[in-house]
């Protein structure tokens, strides 16, 4: 399986008394997410399914992700926390390569549960935002290894 971890695109900085799960993308995290897909196509990457949060700026994420996949993004309250066993059992039935969007420190603790065994080493991961991670393996505590963490700059700058 391979799989990518991607963190949302930039958004709105919070408001007080705004809930945190409405914050949209900004026009710039748009834009620069774009110029992201365009370098992910451009590396042959494509998925067969993109799994998110369903947190207004990780959605937006996912529909800007569309050309890179044919289903649509499959939303998930099981991102909106640190990864449960449920979590970990809808991963592992993802198909052969799968995206997913999410937050931090939450995509830290998955990529450390799924590379390490252990959800502890989250905090050692620097996921930006637009960020991604390239994991490949089975989806068991362990079972992946990480092939890459590809910046968003990165990302932005292949040709």
């Amino acid at each position: 399986m391979q799989l990518f971890i991607i963190r949302h695109a930039i958004a709105e900085d919070a408001v007080p008394g705004q809930e945190d799960a409405s914050r949209e993308l900004t026009k710039d995290g748009k834009q620069k997410l774009r110029r992201i897909v365009k370098g992910l196509r451009r590396l042959g990457l494509d998925f067969d399914r993109i799994l998110t949060s369903p947190w207004t700026r990780a959605t937006q994420t996912a529909v800007l992700l569309r050309p890179l996949c044919e289903e649509p993004p499959l939303a998930t309250d099981l991102l909106c926390s640190s990864p449960k066993a449920e979590l970990f059992e809808l991963v592992a039935e993802l198909n052969e390569t799968a995206a997913i969007v999410g937050h931090e420190p939450w995509l830290g603790e998955l990529v450390a549960w799924l590379a390490f065994g252990d959800t502890r080493h989250g905090e050692a991961l620097s996921l930006k935002k637009g960020g991604v991670v390239w994991l490949e393996g089975s989806a068991v505590p362990g079972g992946m290894t990480v092939r890459a963490l590809l910046p968003p700059s990165v990302l932005r700058a292949v040709r």
